[in-house]
């Protein structure tokens, strides 16, 4: 009796979580990197339909694992924060990024100006696309911003010295070899995650010197009602004494 050959299941196709270059050009660029995902996390902390992330390999074909790319910062409206990704599969997500960031340098300027720039605008269709130069070593000038209009990326217009981001609701700046993110809705600057620790810091010393204080005069006040109470006494038995004699 003939046997029938039972049908081989498909190879499960795996998606590397490296592409094996380095995470930064430089420490510099690394930790602008960082601190822009950082300060982005905490900025959508209280929203869970905003995914944050960066550094991360971007899937845009299925069952093709050299289809990919590696954005600096990247931020999806309406994706779910959790779980934590190993990777982002553009399929499975159901959409592309709504933002991204590339801290670039003179070494990935070709892969920035026209690789990526090329494949966000025409194949993932990102709506924002942001970079930066911090050294300012060929970009002028050094922070640049483009948003997708009819099909093609338009430059965004500075506006008071900022890059007005309408995905983020935010503007970026640049601050020397820094990219600082404003919020024009309570004029202030967020904070990197040292500088927010730094504050911390800074409002426990004051906190304490306060309560130091606070102590202190207690104390004093304390001691005064003792020296009042005494100088009362004694003035007292004074008193009886005079009537006494």
């Amino acid at each position: 009796m003939a046997t029938i050959p039972r049908p081989r299941r498909p190879r499960a196709i795996e998606y590397p979580t490296s592409d094996g270059k380095p995470m930064a050009e430089t420490d510099l660029h690394r930790d602008d990197m960082v601190d822009t995902i950082h300060i982005l996390q905490d900025f959508y902390a209280d929203r869970p339909r905003v995914y944050v992330s960066g550094n991360l390999l971007l899937y845009y074909e299925e069952g093709n694992p050299r289809k990919h790319i590696s954005p600096d910062v990247l931020v999806s409206i309406g994706i779910a924060r959790e779980p934590r990704r190993d990777y982002y599969l553009v399929w499975k997500e159901g959409k592309a990024p709504d933002f991204v960031g590339e801290i670039t340098s003179k070494t990935t300027r070709r892969e920035d100006q026209r690789t990526k720039f090329a494949l966000y605008r025409d194949v993932l269709k990102v709506p924002e696309y942001v970079q930066f130069d911090p050294r300012a070593e060929y970009l002028k000038p050094p922070l640049q911003g483009f948003r997708l209009i009819g099909g093609e990326y338009v430059p965004i217009e500075l506006v008071d010295g900022r890059l007005p981001s309408e995905v983020l609701g935010l503007h970026l700046e640049r601050d020397g070899e820094r990219l600082r993110l404003f919020d024009p809705t309570t004029g202030q600057y967020l904070l990197t995650r040292l500088e927010q620790r730094e504050a911390a810091e800074r409002r426990a010393e004051e906190e304490r010197r306060r309560a130091e204080e606070e102590r202190r005069r207690a104390e004093a006040a304390v001691a005064d009602q003792r020296r009042l109470a005494e100088e009362n006494e004694r003035l007292r038995r004074e008193i009886e004494a005079l009537r006494g004699r």
